[in-house]
This record gives C-alpha cells, sequence and structure tokens, in this order.
C-alpha cells in the first residue's frame, strides 16, 4: 500500500471507513475483493513470439474518448504495426477492441488481465508487428494476455479512493472565507458561478465531507446554501 492515493472520479468506490459495522455471521467482502488499484504511470513490456513482436503498454487512463487519443498517437508512433488492439477499465466507458485479430482473441483477453488485478481507470495497449508465422486463436490469447500481464509487473499501483462533489450557495462576503477552507483541505475546485449569490462547487476525499461541511456551516452561521445536501 503506498501512501498517496489516487483519486479516479468517473467511477466511486465504497471504503472501509464507510461501511456499516458487519452482523453476526456476516462476511467482510473486502477479504474476498481487495481495494481496486489504478496505476501511477505507464509500464510496457515488449516480447517477441513466433516473429512476432508484440509491445505493451499500461497506463492511467479516465475515460474513453482519452484512450482512443493514446490509440490514435500509437499508431504514429507505429505505422508499420498490423494491429493495435486496446482495452480499457474505467466502469461504465470500459471498452475491448480487437482491432482485426480474430473476435475475442485481443481486446477481451486483455481487459480480463486488468480485472483479475482489480484495476480501473486503466488502459492496456498491445502493438502487433505480424511476423509471418500465424498463431491461431489460442496462441493470440496467450499473446495478449502475457503483453498485459508482463507490462503490469512493473506497473507502480496505488488505491483508489472514494471522492465527494459539494456545491453550494454564499454571499459574496463569505467567497473569500470558503475559496481559502476548499485550498486549505486540498481540494479540487470546480465551477464557480456569480450571480446574487456565489455558487461553488469541488470535490475532496469522501472520508473529510463531513467534516469540512460542519466546518463551514459553523463558519457560516446559517448563510451556508447548500444545492445538494452533504
Amino acid at each position: 500500500m503506498v501512501d498517496n492515493p489516487q483519486f479516479y472520479g468517473g467511477t466511486h468506490f465504497l471504503s472501509l471507513a464507510g461501511r456499516l459495522p458487519l452482523q453476526a455471521g456476516e462476511t467482510n467482502p473486502y477479504t474476498r475483493r481487495p481495494m481496486p488499484h489504478t496505476l501511477a504511470a505507464p509500464a510496457h513490456s515488449d516480447t517477441v513470439i513466433k516473429k512476432s513482436r508484440f509491445i505493451g503498454c499500461v497506463q492511467p487512463m479516465a475515460d474513453r474518448a482519452s484512450a482512443q487519443a493514446a490509440v490514435d498517437a500509437l499508431w504514429k508512433q507505429h505505422p508499420g504495426a498490423a494491429h493495435i488492439c486496446w482495452a480499457l477499465l474505467a466502469g461504465g466507458q470500459s471498452a475491448a477492441v480487437d482491432d482485426g485479430e480474430p473476435g475475442g482473441t485481443a481486446g477481451r483477453p486483455m481487459l480480463d488481465v486488468l480485472r483479475h488485478q482489480d484495476l480501473e481507470g486503466v488502459l492496456a495497449t498491445v502493438v502487433r508487428y505480424f511476423g509471418g508465422v500465424k498463431l491461431g486463436a489460442g496462441g493470440l490469447v496467450r499473446a495478449y494476455t502475457d503483453a498485459v500481464a508482463q507490462a503490469l509487473l512493473t506497473a507502480p499501483k496505488v488505491p483508489l479512493q472514494r471522492m465527494a462533489t459539494l456545491r453550494c450557495q454564499v454571499p459574496y462576503a463569505l467567497e473569500g472565507l470558503l475559496r481559502r477552507e476548499i485550498d486549505a483541505a486540498g481540494a479540487e475546485l470546480g465551477e464557480v458561478q456569480h450571480g446574487s449569490l456565489v455558487t461553488l462547487q469541488w470535490r475532496l476525499p469522501e472520508p473529510q465531507a463531513a467534516a469540512f461541511v460542519q466546518r463551514i456551516n459553523d463558519q457560516g452561521q446559517g448563510r451556508i446554501g447548500w444545492e445538494t445536501p452533504p
């Protein structure tokens, strides 16, 4: 376990601290399934199987649009490649692409590797240079699986933490105070709107949310209007 958790906004994850106490006879699900992780940085692999070269990469990726941009960049780096297959595990935006390989022999096995490692917000890509020898369906599944698995061996993993989004309205006189509190908490300030009141939205780790809201309410003395009850 590392000291600095990564925050992934696309999917919410329950933390141990947020779970209700176990009832008699109930099994703790966290003993069966580890907390999801993402990657802190890209990692690579490079293997040759029957004269075909497989160049694997795993990297943090939040959504499908970003993943497609990364794949497009790979085509510019490897214009002579026969295939660039990829798999994205990112909540509702997950994808598995065979890119001309026989159906189910590349993208899906790559996605399965990410799932088995309890990863989220990760893109796996494999660039293949064809060596003239066909591998067959089973050989392709093993090759693409191994390319991703080998890259993950050196990939730095960090735990995901659930984020809370807070939004409120305050008088102009309190905008500075709220901005200072947001900055002091290390929160991520998002949308700010100025009308008859100032509307601010920000994100911070969920375990910090309740104490933050209480602190703001105490300082605001009834002048804080929460748009979504925290």
